[in-house]
């Protein structure tokens, strides 16, 4: 295990997320008021970053470009979610948050067909 500060308990308001860089790996941390998840950046949908497009309401966040939606204190998807959201796991002490990172969570996304190969 390969525990690595990420910030203080305070650096991340309640309801909202920040993206943080540890040791070159990019994380986001979301403050869902009764807990934190250190989750990858990125929408698992298509992409879309989550520090611009991730609202955090009532313990559930959302990504507003598509509407992909999980449960943070379960990570239990909703609505037409159809990807999970991995997390990294994650521990306070001594007023700092710390993040077990082993090695980067990344998504497999599909990869658009180019439009010539479509007519091929």
């Amino acid at each position: 295990m390969t525990w690595k500060r990420i910030c203080g308990s305070d650096d991340v308001a309640a309801n909202t997320v920040r993206k943080f860089d540890v040791e070159g790996i990019p994380v986001l941390l979301v403050n869902y008021g009764a807990g934190y998840r250190a989750i990858p950046p990125v929408c698992p949908h298509m992409e879309e970053p989550l520090e611009e497009s991730g609202v955090v309401v009532r313990c559930i966040l959302t990504c507003t470009k598509h509407l992909w939606a999980w449960k943070l204190d379960t990570l239990e998807m909703q609505g037409e979610t159809e990807k999970p959201l991995k997390a990294y796991e994650l521990k306070h002490e001594d007023g700092l948050i710390l993040v077990n990172i082993e090695e980067e969570l990344v998504y497999e996304f599909e990869t658009e067909d180019d439009d010539d190969d479509f007519f091929k």
